[in-house]
């Protein structure tokens, strides 16, 4: 089988040409701009190509299957030379279901919480020894790559979006995996550019959920006022589990699950969002057969997703987190874990403005008092990424309105940030920094070494 990419330095993209390539398939890809991790596993595997660019001359009539990214445009010259060939072309999700055709499919979705959910039902499935493929959105630990495809798995555990799957095609990505079960974990509107309204937004869910075969399975969070509607309409053949926020307790920054049948459960990750994670996660591992037992035993040992909650350094006084949050919905929930987890301790939470959506003025007022759990908060942004994103520019006092927060500092200046960062009073306090950004490239690994020396 001969596969070509175009945009082949995806996040998944290039996770799905390295499965591809250990099944055996002669893989070719192009890109205009290719960075790490994705530029040094492709150079491992002789897959990088050998220039940056977009070359119609790679697609030729020998090409089984040509997969285009959403990185590429619809004017791409490579992708209009395979329309002019008539060779068949897909997005990610349209070939990973081609890939999985014989496999029971299993999609992980929702605006928040669906890569950890995945990741914690892959931990659990290894832990117990089961045989599985998988695609999810962040790196883990213990697993090689984000994309698994093999033959003889009888299951493949999906994280699927609701964005569309590729310039061409605008259905969410998650309705071509065309799954057996799916998991809502919530609904909370994001991206402004891609669904301008809420009602848009809810309706991909819908769709979902109404996409479930005869004997489909419907695992739902049933606190999500959207969700307990969406959840109990009625499907035919398809039958719902809804499942709320998981006992629990917190002892001196540890939290523990209670009333199971394995007695109290110590966990290496925390907050009530994570909670509702464990229950969805539970709930799925049940439908493949898992016990209790054998769930629980393995989630004691998860440590989290790449960059969802990281700690970057801790003492007996002090600890500095990353998170990936920068939705409204996102900010909320990992700010509340935070402070909750240490309730004793002053909590410093910064989020940067670094998408579309957040940095847009139509949207930027869904982030109203999202910060409020922090005792102290800070927003970042940069100028110049308004300008890049052809937004409209923002003022310092329009970011503080936004957040209802009069106390709210806000930094243009990265520069300023490290030092506000530097200078404030550590003992007993934590850093949370959240962001899907690089906060203008701050090195966080050195500035949460600082605040704990």
């Amino acid at each position: 089988m001969q596969v070509h990419f175009i945009a082949i330095g995806g996040s998944v993209m290039h996770n799905l040409a390295i499965a591809l390539h250990h099944k055996g398939y002669s893989v070719s890809g192009s890109d205009d701009e290719i960075y790490d991790p994705a530029y040094t596993r492709l150079q491992k595997l002789g897959l990088l190509p050998a220039e940056m660019g977009w070359f119609p001359e790679k697609i030729h009539a020998d090409l089984d299957a040509v997969i285009v990214g959403m990185h590429a445009r619809k004017d791409n010259p490579e992708l209009a030379r395979a329309q002019e060939l008539g060779l068949p072309l897909y997005s990610y999700p349209e070939y990973i279901y081609r890939q999985s055709l014989n496999k029971q499919r299993v999609v992980i979705a929702g605006s928040h919480g669906k890569t950890t959910i995945t990741s914690m039902i892959l931990h659990v499935l290894r832990s117990n020894n089961r045989v599985f493929d998988y695609l999810v959105g962040a790196q883990l630990e213990g697993f090689d790559t984000m994309v698994k495809l093999t033959d003889n798995a009888p299951v493949i555990i999906i994280e699927g979006d609701e964005y569309p799957a590729s310039p061409t095609d605008t259905n969410p990505k998650f309705l071509h995996y065309h799954p057996h079960m799916a998991l809502i974990s919530g609904i909370a509107w994001d991206h402004y550019n891609v669904f301008p309204t809420w009602e848009i937004y809810v309706k991909q869910f819908e769709k979902l959920a109404d996409s479930l075969p005869k004997s489909g399975v419907l695992i739902f969070d049933e606190t999500d006022d959207m969700l307990d509607v969406i959840g109990k309409n009625e499907r035919l053949d398809v039958r719902p589990v809804p499942y709320e926020t998981h006992a629990h307790k917190i002892v001196n920054g540890q939290t523990f699950l209670i009333t199971t049948d394995y007695g109290d459960v110590p966990l290496l990750v925390f907050g009530e969002h994570n909670m509702k994670n464990i229950s969805g996660a539970l709930a799925v591992c049940e439908e493949l057969g898992l016990t209790h037992t054998q769930f629980y035993r393995a989630i004691q040992t998860f440590k989290g997703a790449a960059n969802r909650m990281e700690t970057l350094a801790k003492n007996e006084k002090t600890a500095a987190f990353k998170d990936f949050a920068h939705a409204p919905s996102k900010v909320e929930a990992t700010t509340k874990a935070a402070k909750s987890q240490f309730p004793k301790r002053t909590l410093v939470a910064c989020v940067e403005l670094h998408t579309f959506s957040s940095l847009n003025k139509d949207f930027i007022g869904q982030y109203a008092h999202k910060l409020d759990a922090a005792d102290v908060a800070a927003v970042y942004y940069n100028p110049h990424t308004l300008a890049h994103k052809r937004l409209d520019a923002i003022e310092p006092s329009e970011v503080q309105a936004a957040f209802k927060r009069k106390d709210l500092h806000v930094f243009t200046d990265n520069g300023d940030l490290k030092q506000f960062l530097l200078t404030q009073k550590w003992d007993k306090a934590n850093l949370l920094m959240m962001s899907s950004g690089t906060f203008g490239g701050l090195n966080l690994k050195e500035i949460a070494g600082e605040i704990t020396s």
